[in-house]
């Protein structure tokens, strides 16, 4: 759909000038930038420049984020802590405690902090790679608004709740599992209803118990009114291991509540009973453990990579040209696009022209030209 690459340069300053346009302090408006981007650069392009406005901006303007970020941490110990984020920048609040669970490890071998009263922090991949960068195995997870079924339930009772974890290894990139404990997430539906592409079979629940399947936007439509959920990994009933996928979301709803006294499930869903916008209150938890600890970083990464690398040399279906282990894919992405800049669909592209205007920032974007 009309895709049109912008530099990586113009992005960062444009997105983060937007940012401090509506609020954001310069320092945490890089911090959110990068965040951003980072999904981009590894072509998740359903939580990159795609939420840029509709999620982050549209969300302050609402009066439902604050841009100026009150990081409050209410309880501390050697090893771990209890933050309040006030409703800010979700992804200041995700970089601030992912450094303060890597310092922690740094000192002590292991830190946890969990977070309450926080907004979507982008990909959380970006945390657990912050901590692998450091030589540390980082974990890190949050709740989201009620979109997903249980096992043989349809109604929407949790989020998409990722259980996200990297480990450093040898190579040119580190391994980092970032995915969803649903079958797909909302974004990505979001994605389709952009691109026109219709949902995927089987991971979109109707109230009947059947399939939803057919237009993204009308799936979309029935999820936020409750007329449809997503599925969990597994998808429909336990033939496929649902439970499974269920088991993984409430485990991360879990500890994204249950150590901070935060909120979940329904109360996370961004309205109050009259149906106006509130903060969602979202819940973050990340824990890093520092491998120099144990036997060393030195031996963790050759360690790690010679595992994967004995992955992918293991015999390959009929037709498959190679085998992928977790973060592989991104850093090739990333091969191609670092010197092509970010894809820009035509929704995006007017969104973020948009948002210059309002701001009357002086950008020439390349789909002007």
């Amino acid at each position: 759909m009309g895709k049109v690459y912008l530099d990586w340069d113009t992005a960062y300053k444009f997105i983060t000038d937007a940012f401090v346009g509506y609020g954001v302090p310069l320092e945490d408006a890089k911090i959110c930038t990068d965040v951003l981007l980072e999904s981009d650069k590894r072509g998740i392009e359903s939580h990159g420049c795609n939420r840029f406005k509709p999620i982050y901006i549209d969300r302050i303007v609402d009066g439902i984020q604050n841009p100026i970020t009150n990081y409050e941490i209410i309880k501390e110990t050697e090893t771990t802590a209890v933050v309040d984020g006030h409703d800010g920048m979700g992804q200041v609040i995700g970089y601030k405690s992912m450094q303060m669970a890597i310092d922690k490890a740094k000192k002590y071998g292991m830190g946890m902090v969990v977070v309450r009263n926080s907004c979507h922090y982008g990909i959380a991949g970006y945390y657990a790679s912050m901590a692998a960068k450091a030589g540390c195995i980082g974990i890190t997870g949050t709740n989201a608004r009620p979109s997903v079924a249980p096992t043989f339930g349809v109604e929407g009772m949790f989020g998409t709740n990722p259980l996200t974890i990297g480990i450093p290894t040898d190579e040119e990139f580190d391994f980092v599992i970032d995915c969803a404990s649903s079958i797909t997430q909302n974004g990505k539906i979001e994605y389709y209803e952009r691109i026109g592409e219709d949902v995927h079979p089987g991971t979109i629940v109707g109230l009947d118990g059947e399939p939803v399947t057919g237009d993204a936007g009308v799936a979309l439509k029935k999820i936020r009114s409750g007329e449809a959920a997503l599925t969990t990994l597994g998808g429909i009933g336990e033939a496929l291991g649902g439970y499974k996928g269920f088991g993984y979301a409430l485990a991360v709803e879990l500890l994204s509540a249950s150590l901070q006294d935060g909120n979940y499930g329904k109360d996370l869903n961004g309205k109050d009973k009259d149906g106006k916008k509130v903060p969602y209150h979202l819940g973050h938890f990340f824990i890093a453990i520092d491998t120099n600890h144990f036997l060393g970083e030195d031996l963790c990464r050759k360690k790690s990579g010679d595992i994967i690398r004995a992955i992918r040399a293991s015999k390959k279906a009929p037709g498959a040209e190679r085998i992928y282990t977790a973060g592989e894919k991104e850093y090739l992405v990333w091969q191609e696009r670092k010197n092509k800049g970010v894809p820009i669909s035509e929704p995006v592209q007017k969104e973020m022209s948009q948002v210059r205007d309002s701001l009357k920032l002086k950008y020439v974007f390349p789909w002007e030209k």
